[in-house]
């Protein structure tokens, strides 16, 4: 589907499409083995966040010890102008606190962003490298979503929810053992709560997980639907189908809603319960106390230090839904993106020798069959050599299998096995570096992508092997020396966002600059000048007649004007090999090339 189209974008941005975001039960230990391996790298700040943990965890501890011995010890005892004692040790534990705190946050904030800055590196990376496969299948929003709101997720893992989470959990052991050697009585009166709250949190651990992972799903439908529609706004806008448009995402936006709303459901219920059960705990607290009060078995200040451990018990636990709502989210997260990591690439291993294009045969297909997934083969036993230095080109109807050639031979999509031999310089292209094979075999097609930036900078594509100097006389020789004429800027005029600023004449201008500038042994044009307007056209010829000189060429074409001059003419019906040879030799045998050239000379129909 065209990025431009207005529809939904693919089965994904369809409510009630088949959802391919829910992967299935994942176990939390696994996906944090995996991003282990991203956080190993900074041991030091793993360490640092680590051992700072107990010291501002000493300093908050210490401040509900420090009361019951100004209570007790000054003010019950009549000793109130002492009182700056336990004040002074009070704010001294605060000022510990709050140092020791701000130390340990930033190192927890430098982790977590570290790594996952490495883990975006590496998905974008593995990304760079799935095959044209992948992404026919998969929206290009959902692959955003997942390389940015994921990973977002969990880095706010790392800053606000593992590493307090595992602060939490020595703390609250901390703090049990001092109320014991404080009051073992009121202690287990405490923990009488205890077994409630671990059923709570069973409960609701694996609907809030559900919740996120629906969560996400949602997110990554509403960026592959604004990714496509906003790509294709000028047709939306010409075609007047913005209401249309609207009203799908409305759609969608409800649905992500609803699914918020789940979640905002889950996080209330544990937060309310929590508090709930903590309030009851005080009340039987300060019922027991105060009898004991009055019978002399417990002190005042033993009581404002439980009232303060307490809260210091139950306040992680009260947090604990929104800490599970971190962790939740970012495990949901996690499963996504290493999902997306484990997408198989498809790689083979790199022959030992670099392709090279020897005498005799440069390009050879041999018996290549290949079909789009499990639909019918594109391609049917083709057999097509290709010489050193010859001109051949391949025309067809549309559908008849020719730019299915060019993926293959430039391993855009991988051939099976059992799908023949493609061979460069008498060598399977199966087995070589794609990046060796693509330096040698360079392709133009008429779908020309330009990205931000100027000119100059579209053709050499940021490779510091290419000089300025080669890049100008690229441009110069297939005719753009009069665009940069016109343009005070010259290959530094900015070509604005997917080349707009440029027609789409001068835009194919740049692509055969962009190929000419690398010096490719072999050379592939797929339908190249099918957007070039009749001047262009005129004005580039003999640039693509020097781009061809002395170089194997493949010429792939639907208007046969540009293919009269080839070598060798190959027609390509329904996936089959069905003629070869010279242009006039085809046009004297009558067959299917000369239905085609007289369909667009409009002398007849083609059978």
């Amino acid at each position: 589907m065209s990025a431009a189209a207005p529809s939904v974008a693919k089965g994904a941005a369809r409510p009630g499409g088949r959802d391919e975001e829910l992967l299935g039960k994942a176990y939390d230990g696994e996906l944090l083995r995996r991003l282990w391996a991203f956080v190993r790298p900074h041991h030091r700040l793993v360490w640092t966040s680590l051992l700072l943990l107990p010291l501002v965890m000493a300093f908050d501890l210490l401040q509900p010890l420090i009361l019951r011995w100004a209570i007790d010890d000054f003010i019950a005892a009549g000793r109130a102008d002492e009182l700056w004692k336990p004040s002074l040790a009070f704010m001294c534990a605060l000022a510990g606190q709050y140092t020791f705190n701000f130390a340990q946050t930033w190192a927890t904030q430098a982790l977590g962003q570290s790594a996952m800055k490495d883990l975006r590196l590496t998905v974008f990376r593995h990304v760079q490298n799935l095959g044209v496969a992948y992404f026919d299948r998969t929206p290009i929003g959902r692959v955003m979503t997942r390389m940015t709101n994921d990973i977002e997720s969990l880095a706010e893992m790392f800053s606000s929810g593992f590493v307090l989470i595992l602060a939490d959990a020595v703390k609250l052991v901390a703090i049990v053992v001092i109320m014991v050697r404080i009051d073992g009585q009121l202690t287990a009166m405490m923990l009488l709560v205890a077994p409630l709250l671990l059923l709570v949190a069973r409960t609701f651990r694996t609907y809030v997980r559900d919740a996120f992972r629906e969560i996400r799903t949602r997110t990554s439908r509403i960026n592959a639907y604004l990714q496509e529609h906003l790509s294709g706004v000028r047709i939306v806008q010409l075609f007047a189908r913005e209401r249309f448009i609207a009203d799908r995402f409305d759609e969608l936006n409800v649905d992500y809603r609803k699914a918020n709303h789940k979640a905002i459901r889950a996080d209330s219920m544990l937060f309310a319960i929590v508090e709930a059960l903590g309030t009851l705990a005080l009340a039987a607290l300060l019922w027991n106390a105060g009898g004991r009060i009055s019978s002399g078995t417990l002190t005042l200040g033993v009581l404002v230090a439980f009232v303060q451990y307490i809260d210091r018990l139950f306040a992680p636990i009260r947090d604990l839904s929104t800490k599970y709502t971190i962790m939740q989210s970012a495990m949901a997260a996690a499963e996504r993106v290493f999902g997306l990591l484990d997408t198989d690439l498809r790689d083979c291993v790199a022959s030992a020798a670099e392709p090279g294009v020897g005498a005799g045969q440069a390009v050879a297909f041999e018996r290549v069959t290949f079909a789009y997934g499990e639909g019918e083969p594109v391609l049917r036993e083709v057999d097509l050599c290709v010489g050193r230095g010859e001109t051949v080109a391949v025309v067809g109807a549309t559908g008849s299998g020719k730019s299915t050639l060019v993926k293959l031979l430039t391993r855009l999509y991988e051939l099976p096995a059992q799908g023949g031999v493609i061979r460069l310089g008498g060598v399977d292209v199966r087995t070589l570096d794609r990046r060796a094979l693509r330096r040698k075999v360079v392709s133009v097609s008429q779908d020309v992508f330009l990205f931000q930036g100027t000119i100059a900078d579209n053709i050499a594509l940021g490779d510091v092997g290419i000089t300025r100097e080669r890049v100008e006389a690229a441009a110069r020789r297939v005719g753009l020396g009069r665009l940069l004429e016109r343009r005070p800027e010259g290959l530094d005029a900015a070509v604005g966002e997917r080349g707009n600023a440029l027609s789409a004449g001068e835009r194919q201008l740049v692509a055969f600059a962009r190929a000419l500038v690398r010096e490719p042994e072999v050379l592939v044009l797929d339908e190249a000048t099918a957007n070039v307007d009749p001047e262009a056209e005129r004005l580039i010829e003999a640039g693509v007649v020097e781009l061809m000189r002395g170089r194997t060429s493949i010429v792939i074409a639907h208007r046969l004007s540009t293919i009269e001059r080839a070598d060798r003419v190959v027609v390509l019906h329904r996936g089959k090999v069905v003629e070869t040879g010279t242009h006039a030799e085809l046009l004297v045998l009558d067959g299917r090339y000369a239905a085609l050239w007289k369909l667009q000379r409009g002398h007849g129909v083609a059978a």
